[in-house]
């Protein structure tokens, strides 16, 4: 039985990767600096799979993200970038002032590069997976090409289509017409056969091609595509693996007769894979690659259990490998340097590297080494260790009743109360919550978290920070301020700091999109807020000025779905514990006379099932644990935002969680996500229109955000529309911040006079 592991995380043990990319864009080194690391990168990853595995994957350290590597490897490069010039337009793609559309991988925090296709016009423009494959070869790595699949890239990408009308105009949109799936498939299936032929030529093996979109709720003619491509495919005479992953297979006698080599199944996240194998066999002439190690949460995996079911899938297969069950890049490289976990908590964790562990000791136990089969049973007695329970959390939570899911009054009602407490102008400016965190900021951080300076300097230093920016907000213009969270190392890190049944790590960190990264916390017992978390920082901010200053908590849901969670119980009453303790919050900012209270949800639309048919369980607590934490007094103005989502399926389930406002990012996709909101009969609440993107230094120019609010305004009355960035303004520097938000404030003075002259 052979062991595979494919995802391993490329950000390094230092974050080696993350200093490389921003060291370039800094222009601090050079590009052949930057390929230089990112070699010696490669080669620390590949030690390792040697080491724990029997197969090396290439192609998987991507510059920026796999999907924009697809991209370019296809030609798929809008012509707004002009003629490709390699690493420049590969990073302008990127991050660049017109940069592509982020949104989330499938139900996980990643977030990809939403490819744009033109025309039907591919062709192999670079050949990522033949110069991987070429460069660990050369350093002594027989090694395996990872690639995602056709049929993904094509699903989750995006293309032009004409429409109707009078102007007959083109609009983006996702793929879903037969006849245009059909004609992108076969001309991009030749690409990929001219790619695979270049690997077989060069004496390459194996191809792993990934096609995670096979687990969605997949057509028949969607899998007439998916077989043609893979019947062309199968031409290269290269041996073919397919990955599938996240969830079951839409359908797993489609699936099982595709013309390839070899099938990886989850057989974690998706139950139904199992139980078509115990139904319906798997056949003999392909391997199963069954993905058995949870490549989404840290826990040790219960090796005596996964031992057992390899055993029985031995019996029903021919060839069998064990894998994991995803890509290992949704957890930290490796629990090695952390040392000040609670106690019990480090010994049940397996990150990346331990994880490889792991399918190499099911391996090797699997073939009868004693030794190996000693060390498997004795890992049962760490994987049933419990602890972390608070009778008064469970308590609270059997005692809930559908009144605490509903406010007091409804929209209606609360939307005049609080317009004439705020008494607010058309078009009211804001920003979404956090401001520069500068290198003094971090420094001053770290010093406190390592004890070198006291409490007391430490929140003068904080208070200094709040003074800066209430005054710059005040200067610009801005109608609703923020205290800026100079405390905060992120947003979900700071309140599971904050709270009990919820451990951190030093060294954990995890790669969220380009080199953006964040430490997700670890759920381990029953979750419950000791004490105010928020209550100082946001006083002293409301002290300091006339303005609305807003309350700033992260809600249950995206606390839970960017952490990692215990699984002895239902992610439903982990939410609803989480939530009570940020109702608490919300109360005692009530208290406090805090007017507007913001309770971020980014992750809501992440965790939803891959599968309609699940939808309506998880919303149906999703939407619930929103409105238990919100039950504020009808004064208080509830906010919400959410950034980099998919809204058009889910807007019914958005309205549901009865908010007064939310804001949204709408300037990646050119006011795009506005279609949603226009499709919905009867929308009442005010929004936040992201006007510029963040995530790239371009500063905006006022007409590009004048044209996303004019999109807003043709589906939506003024009266509900709110101006304000796409997300937080973390990660970006102040000279970029100062101007964008100048002209943020400028443009939305100038449209105000617009509206009032044509009134």
């Amino acid at each position: 039985m052979r062991a595979i592991a494919f995802g391993f995380p490329k950000l390094g043990e230092k974050r080696e990767f993350k200093k490389l990319l921003e060291e370039f864009w800094k222009g601090s080194i050079t590009e052949s600096d930057l390929l230089k690391g990112i070699g010696e990168l490669k080669v620390w990853r590949s030690d390792l799979y040697r080491k724990f595995t029997d197969c090396v994957p290439s192609n998987e350290l991507s510059l920026y993200d796999f999907m924009l590597d697809t991209a370019v490897m296809v030609g798929a490069v809008p012509s707004r970038f002009g003629e490709y010039r390699g690493i420049e337009t590969y990073f302008e793609m990127a991050r660049g002032r017109h940069a592509l559309e982020m949104t989330k991988w499938f139900n996980t925090n990643y977030h990809y590069l939403v490819p744009e296709i033109e025309s039907e016009d591919f062709h192999l423009l670079r050949n990522f997976p033949l110069d991987d494959y070429t460069f660990l070869k050369e350093k002594g790595f027989e090694n395996t090409p990872h690639i995602i699949g056709p049929y993904t890239f094509l699903k989750l990408s995006k293309a032009f289509k004409k429409k109707g009308g009078e102007v007959p105009i083109l609009e983006i949109e996702r793929i879903e017409d037969p006849s245009q799936m059909a004609k992108l498939s076969e001309r991009l299936t030749e690409v990929y056969l001219e790619v695979l032929k270049s690997l077989k030529n060069s004496g390459c093996l194996w191809v792993h091609i990934e096609e995670p979109a096979l687990v969605l709720d997949t057509e028949e003619w969607e899998w007439d595509v998916v077989h043609n491509v893979y019947g062309k495919l199968s031409e290269s005479g290269i041996r073919i693996a397919v990955f599938t992953y996240y969830e079951s297979v839409s359908d797993y006698h489609r699936f099982i007769s595709l013309p390839v080599n070899a099938l990886h199944l989850d057989l974690v996240h998706g139950p139904e894979n199992l139980e078509n194998i115990r139904k319906y066999g798997f056949p003999k002439d392909k391997e199963l690659i069954a993905g058995v190690i949870n490549g989404r949460q840290p826990w040790r995996a219960n090796l005596v259990e996964k031992l057992d079911l390899m055993r029985e899938l031995s019996e029903k297969v021919g060839d069998l490998a064990v894998s994991n069950s995803c890509p290992l890049f949704h957890l930290p490289v490796t629990k090695e340097p952390e040392s000040s976990l609670p106690g019990g908590l480090r010994e049940r964790l397996a990150f990346a590297k331990e994880k490889l562990e792991e399918l190499n000791l099911l391996k090797t136990a699997f073939g009868g080494d004693e030794d190996a089969l000693k060390r498997v049973e004795d890992s049962q007695r760490i994987v049933e260790l419990s602890f972390g329970e608070n009778p008064e959390v469970r308590r609270r939570i059997t005692s809930l009743s559908e009144e605490d899911f509903r406010r007091e009054l409804p929209y209606e009602e609360r939307d005049k109360i609080q317009r004439e407490i705020l008494k607010l102008p058309l078009f009211p400016t804001t920003t979404i919550g956090s401001y520069p965190q500068t290198p003094e900021v971090r420094k001053m951080r770290t010093a406190f978290r390592s004890g070198k300076v006291s409490k007391n300097e430490y929140t003068e230093f904080i208070r200094s920070q709040i003074r800066k920016v209430i005054s710059f907000q005040e200067e610009v213009g801005l109608d609703v301020l923020v205290h800026g969270e100079f405390e905060r190392t992120d947003m979900v890190e700071f309140f599971a700091f904050k709270m009990d049944g919820i451990a951190t790590t030093q060294h954990g960190w995890v790669l969220s999109y380009g080199s953006r990264v964040y430490r997700p916390p670890i759920i381990y017992g029953d979750v419950s807020r000791p004490e105010p978390m928020t209550l100082d920082e946001i006083l002293y901010a409301q002290s300091l000025t006339h303005k609305p200053v807003k309350g700033m908590l992260t809600g249950p849901v995206t606390i839970l779905n960017w952490s990692y969670y215990r699984e002895d119980v239902p992610k439903k009453e982990i939410a609803y514990q989480i939530a009570l303790a940020l109702l608490d919050e919300v109360k005692d900012l009530e208290k406090a006379g805090i007017k507007i209270i913001q309770i971020d949800e980014p992750a809501f639309r992440e965790g939803v099932p891959l599968k309609r048919k699940d939808w309506q369980d998880y919303f149906g607590w999703a939407v619930k644990a929103f409105r238990l934490c919100s039950r504020a007094n009808p004064e208080t103005q509830i906010h919400t935002h959410m950034c980099y989502s998919e809204f058009n399926e889910i807007i019914e389930y958005i309205y549901q969680m009865d908010f007064d406002v939310i804001s949204i990012e709408a300037s990646r996709s050119k006011g795009e996500i506005i279609t949603a909101f226009e499709k919905f009969s009867g929308w009442d609440r005010q929004i936040g229109i992201g006007v510029y993107d963040i995530h790239s230094p371009a500063i905006p120019a006022k007409e590009e955000m004048k044209g996303v609010m004019e999109r807003a305004m043709k589906v939506l009355d003024p009266e509900l529309l709110w101006v304000n960035p796409d997300c937080g303004l973390k990660t970006r520097r102040w000279e970029e911040v100062e101007p964008a938000l100048k002209n943020m404030v400028e443009m939305t003075g100038e449209l105000r006079s617009e509206i009032s002259a044509r009134v």
